[in-house]
């Protein structure tokens, strides 16, 4: 198996596969393939421990279904691309050597690769879309690639350095990493600060990648020019009224 990373902005993973040789992905991440690509929807796949291994993964925040993809006959290509500006990972998974990811981090991975949920906390309604928090738990044996938005910043934190990060921030961690969720202190912070509520409290030893783009503050940024009945309205009577002056203004 050979894979390659093309692109900048938006960053495309593309794999040769021999014969027989395959990786994983949760439903909806193709982007091309080859034809002697195979494709193989399963609830369980890499060992994932029967129908106790899908609840987890749906409870981490994955899909139910994984999709293996696998090259019969002959080689083939085939290729993932990330869904907003970023940067794709690889990390190097086996025991001892978990990682825990932000819920929409997970691309694609090896055959043996199992995904869980690594933690969970509800953070009330109106915080996070009102979804509370999630982490992915990647374990197994093998290589997973993961999707961070934004730019990705490395730190390695010392036994017992603690670096606290904006949730939406964070965007892997090595599973050894002592991870919580705290509240900003001070009620005028929490109110007038602007920083939201909540931060993660990240202690060390281990790497921390985060990321500078989180989902929730580009959606966020986005709806300013998303369409809505007032905003429609609102123009549809500054476009009417120009368009009606001039047409009065040709008679």
């Amino acid at each position: 198996m050979q894979s390659r990373i093309t692109g900048t902005t938006m960053p495309v993973l593309e794999f040769t596969l021999e014969p027989n040789e395959s990786v994983i992905s949760e439903a909806g991440e193709l982007s091309w393939m080859s034809s002697s690509i195979q494709l193989m929807t399963h609830t369980q796949l890499g060992g994932g421990g029967g129908i106790f291994g899908v609840l987890r993964r749906v409870a981490g925040g994955g899909t139910l279904f994984m999709t293996e993809y696998r090259a019969t006959g002959a080689s083939g290509e085939i290729a993932f691309a990330t869904k907003v500006p970023g940067h794709i990972l690889p990390v190097e998974i086996g025991p001892g050597h978990e990682h825990m990811v932000h819920r929409h981090g997970f691309l694609c991975a090896t055959l043996q690769i199992q995904i869980g949920v690594g933690f969970q906390q509800s953070l009330g309604a109106g915080v996070f879309g009102g979804d509370g928090f999630l982490l992915q738990k990647i374990s197994g044996q093998g290589t997973a690639w993961l999707e961070l938005s934004g730019e990705v910043i490395l730190k390695e934190l010392r036994p017992g350095e603690v670096l606290r990060v904006h949730p939406g921030h964070v965007g892997a961690f090595e599973a050894n990493v002592s991870f919580q969720i705290t509240r900003i202190p001070g009620i005028k912070n929490m109110i007038f600060g602007g920083d939201g509520i909540f931060l993660a409290a990240l202690t060390g030893p281990g790497k921390v990648w985060l990321q500078t783009l989180p989902i929730s503050k580009l959606a966020h940024q986005l709806m300013e020019y998303m369409p809505s009945p007032s905003r429609e309205s609102a123009q549809g009577g500054v476009v009417g009224g120009i368009v009606g002056s001039i047409l009065n203004g040709m008679k």
